[in-house]
């Protein structure tokens, strides 16, 4: 495949004339048949890197993500431009899933969006065997490892795609992963070799900086203020992110918090809001973010301390996308001091307390001892915290613990369809008599979708049937039957080096906020970089402009050349030196002080400057 045939792909799909950085190298790769890794930061157009050589190619690409927002996204634009895109997920009926499925097989399908969760369905998997694979994309990759900060178990179900077409070669794509993850990445994916391309990760339009401050509020006000256009607040509550916008609110400043307690609808309005630009300020936990791309947002404000780099610079990177100058701001408090400790004891409870919430996710789902195997249940995180008295954090944590160890499996947010059991015996139903509702019941046709679910609530009530209506929220899937806590295992090494890693990232975040390096250098050098650019335009290189333009010039070159000449001639000390070279006091001793760094010079023990390596004699001295 030559370079303009995928430049004219590109031109004819997309209405690009040029690639950004290493967005050909990748598609180049993928086309020799290469497995590769690519690190793009966020807004880096990661998925035209998959897009372009599937169309270059025979065959249908399968796109892992665990975002169903992204899948629909995706399949929307691709659609648009003529290209026959699918996704699968659990809004669709199964009649819809195995028409969609068969489309792949036998269609001219493009692009399969699948979730991790589906790849071990038997229905997706008697597909598989059949498709015409041409590439495997894995989006989030960093998800696979389990030394991430974002490990998700249902991704180690991609190798079995990799078993059943071994020959076709697997995209990893990623926007934050340090060396150890990469490695564990390419070996889960079971690349034939590793190969990384690693874009750039400084953002020359984007100016990170973090500030200590008593009064964040304060601060807050004065960025809002400043900055003009649209803005993401990040804070670590449900709580102060809806005490933030309502103080915003109340001092003139357009806003409204996004939480994952709220419904779902509650949500997408407030973000359809936002990214319409109805709402300016977005004050948010870390459960708003992932798959939206609004390209005009002209700052991130972090309210208090990440967990880690990788969350920082995700959440950060959400600013300026459309390459025009943003800020990233971190705040700092007294309070972020304690954040450490704080984080570690209330993300990592002791084993035994995991058991006991072992027990009370069962109980929550009223499911006994030796029942529950194989069963998928909705879960409201929200509500079982509410009602067990526990911290989110030691829930989750708990739940990752019990998905590492073969336990269950908490899925993101799905579209649910509605359910229905029968809750009574045949004979029994018969005998049952209704009031005002036989009509209704006995008649197929007519119904609106309200007066449906009127009716299937009405059995409910009836203690007939089990009805949960359509819902999103995330699934627990139960992979064991309930055991007796007493036979409960949890692997030490699963708590403890998660443990260890976490502790890592959390000393590594307070590193940054307190460096006093370019920001951009120390985010490079985390994620793989050479770190050797510094950017020019975060809170720390302005301020080493500024210091250097407060100093003045004490000497120049031809003081320097000056020097040598005499020191050429033998040792001597300052004051003889200064008959040689006319300078201030000070000027002469910033000039020796710099030639020793440059191992131009040195000075004895008796205070002679010398030209460095030189002997001094005793008659010299």
């Amino acid at each position: 495949m030559t370079k303009p045939t995928i430049h004219q792909i590109l031109e004819r799909y997309w209405g690009y004339k040029r690639f950004r950085p290493q967005q050909e190298d990748i598609i180049q790769s993928i086309l020799t048949g290469r497995d590769t890794l690519a690190l793009m930061p966020t807004g880096g157009g990661k998925s035209l890197t998959y897009q372009v050589p599937t169309m270059a190619m025979e065959g249908i690409c399968v796109v892992v993500t665990p975002l169903i927002a992204l899948m629909k996204d995706q399949v929307d634009s691709l659609r648009r431009v003529g290209i026959k895109a699918v996704a699968l997920h659990s809004g669709l009926s199964q009649q819809e899933i195995d028409r969609q499925m068969d489309n792949c097989v036998f269609g001219d399908v493009k692009f399969l969006y699948i979730a991790p969760e589906r790849i071990n369905s038997d229905v997706f998997r008697l597909r598989l065997e059949k498709m015409k694979l041409c590439l495997l994309a894995v989006d989030e990759a960093h998800c696979i490892s389990q030394w991430g900060y974002d490990f998700r178990p249902a991704y180690l179900t991609i190798r079995s795609i990799r078993k059943v077409h071994p020959k076709v070669p697997v995209l990893a794509l990623t926007g934050s992963a340090t060396k150890m993850v990469t490695e564990d990445i390419m070996q889960q994916l079971e690349f034939s070799s590793p190969h990384i391309i690693r874009s750039e990760f400084l953002r020359p339009n984007l100016s990170y900086s973090v500030r200590r401050v008593e009064d964040k509020y304060g601060q807050l006000l004065r960025i809002c203020g400043g900055v003009p256009g649209c803005g993401i607040v990040y804070v670590r509550t449900r709580a102060l992110a809806e005490e933030l916008a309502k103080q915003l609110t109340e001092d003139g400043i357009s806003a409204a918090a996004y939480h994952g307690g709220m419904a779902h609808s509650e949500r997408n309005l407030r973000q359809e809001e936002w990214l319409k630009n109805k709402t300016r300020i977005m004050v948010a936990t870390n459960a708003f973010g992932m798959g939206i791309d609004k390209r005009d947002v002209r700052f991130v404000v972090h309210y208090s301390l990440c967990d880690s780099l990788e969350y920082y610079y995700q959440e950060a990177g959400r600013a300026g996308r459309d390459g025009a100058k943003a800020y990233a701001v971190l705040l700092m408090g007294e309070e972020d001091e304690r954040h450490i400790t704080q984080t570690l004891e209330r993300e990592f409870p002791p084993l035994e307390e995991i058991k006991t919430i072992y027990e009370e996710l069962y109980t929550f789902l009223q499911i006994p001892i030796g029942g529950g195997k194989g069963q998928s249940r909705i879960f409201n995180i929200y509500d079982f915290c509410h009602r067990f008295h526990r911290y989110e954090g030691n829930v989750v944590c708990a739940i990752k613990l019990l998905e590492l160890n073969g336990y269950m499996t908490l899925t993101d947010d799905h579209d649910n369809p509605a359910r229905l059991m029968f809750m009574v015996e045949r004979d029994e139903l018969y005998r049952v008599r209704f009031k005002h509702e036989e009509l209704d019941i006995a008649s197929w046709s007519g119904y609106t979708l309200e007066r449906v679910k009127e009716l299937l609530a009405r059995l409910w009530q009836l203690r007939l049937v089990r009805y949960i209506p359509s819902n999103r929220s995330p699934m627990l899937v139960l992979h064991e039957e309930r055991l007796p806590v007493k036979d409960l295992r949890i692997a030490p090494e699963t708590y403890l080096r998660r443990k260890e890693l976490m502790m890592d990232r959390l000393h590594l975040m307070a590193e940054y906020a307190t460096s006093e390096e370019c920001r951009s250098v120390v985010l490079d050098r985390y994620f793989g970089g050479t770190g050797d650019k510094p950017c020019g335009i975060c809170d720390n290189c302005l301020e080493r402009k500024r210091k250097e333009k407060r100093q003045p010039v004490l000497f120049d070159e031809t003081h320097r050349t000056e020097a040598l000449r005499r020191l050429e001639a033998g040792p001597c000390d300052l004051r003889t030196l200064s008959f040689s070279v006319p300078l201030s006091p000070e000027g002469l001793m910033a000039l020796v002080e710099s030639m020793k760094k440059a191992g131009e010079v040195e000075v004895d023990r008796f205070g002679f400057c010398k030209i460095r390596g030189s002997e001094t004699s005793d008659s010299e001295i």
